[in-house]
């Protein structure tokens, strides 16, 4: 489910749930949580990518998770919600630089950690949307927080309003990746910079991290309104039309109830 692999300085996460595209399960975050927590204790790593298998970065929430929170209490889904973003933002708590190396999609709550990390290196052709308000749910996962800060509260109230798809050459242009590169050379170019943080002077290294870093106090904030919001959503039929209408195909009919 999250594949962990080392060379030399470098540490590489990779999502690895092919069959759902890397869809974000609480098991899939609980692997996260893990994987990062292992890594904080090695000093040997000086610098993490964070990727996905099988062509896709993350397609974003399960589905399957979604209709199951829509049984569940606004008390219940709140509290999970608030884990559940804890298990992937885990992320942040490295103390080593994080690079995104993402291909193909990257949808949603999935979008939300490579926004997550320190920098991101995206396919040109990636298949890339912050589309909780087409689907009937507010945004979570720290996008309230995390996209105006890399791309400006004006183009990243645009994305989250009309949760348009957009691809990897306007993420570039728009100062959300670094660069957008073929498909073939996503992870390579992630790498390459990933090990040339790795031979620079590690203590200087971790330093910019801290001084780079989000404001975990504004992050915070952001989440737990977000996670408010999210049980409003999760009570809402406009949910369970945006979840029928992803599943026949076709243009969901929302009704603001």
């Amino acid at each position: 489910m999250l594949d962990v692999i080392r060379d030399g300085h470098v540490a590489t996460l990779v999502f690895n749930d092919t069959a759902r595209k890397n869809a974000m399960t609480p098991e899939l975050g609980d692997a996260v949580r893990a994987a990062v927590a292992e890594l904080r204790k090695d000093e040997g790593v000086r610098a993490v990518v964070l990727t996905g298998a099988g062509g896709a970065f993350s397609a974003g929430g399960d589905l399957r998770m979604l209709e199951r929170l829509r049984a569940a209490s606004r008390d219940e889904s709140r509290a999970f919600m608030r884990g559940f973003y804890a298990k992937y933002l885990s992320i942040l708590d490295l103390e080593v630089p994080t690079i995104a190396a993402v291909e193909g999609p990257a949808i949603g709550a999935g979008l939300c950690v490579a926004l997550a990390c320190d920098l991101c290196i995206v396919d040109e052709e990636a298949k890339l949307a912050l589309n909780f308000a087409a689907l009937g749910l507010h945004p979570g996962m720290g996008a309230t927080y995390l996209a105006p800060r890399k791309v400006g509260p004006q183009r990243a109230a645009e994305l989250l309003l009309t949760g348009r798809r957009f691809d990897g050459r306007e993420a570039a242009a728009m100062g959300m990746a670094l660069r957008a590169v073929p498909t073939a050379r996503v992870r390579e170019e992630a790498l390459a910079t990933a090990r040339t943080i790795a031979t620079n002077a590690p203590l200087a290294v971790r330093a910019l991290k801290q001084a780079f870093g989000v404001d975990r106090a504004a992050l915070d904030a952001a989440l737990a309104f977000e996670a408010e919001q999210q049980s409003v959503s999760y009570a809402s039929a406009d949910l369970g039309e945006g979840l029928a209408a992803t599943m026949e195909r076709r243009a969901p009919r929302f009704t603001g109830r």
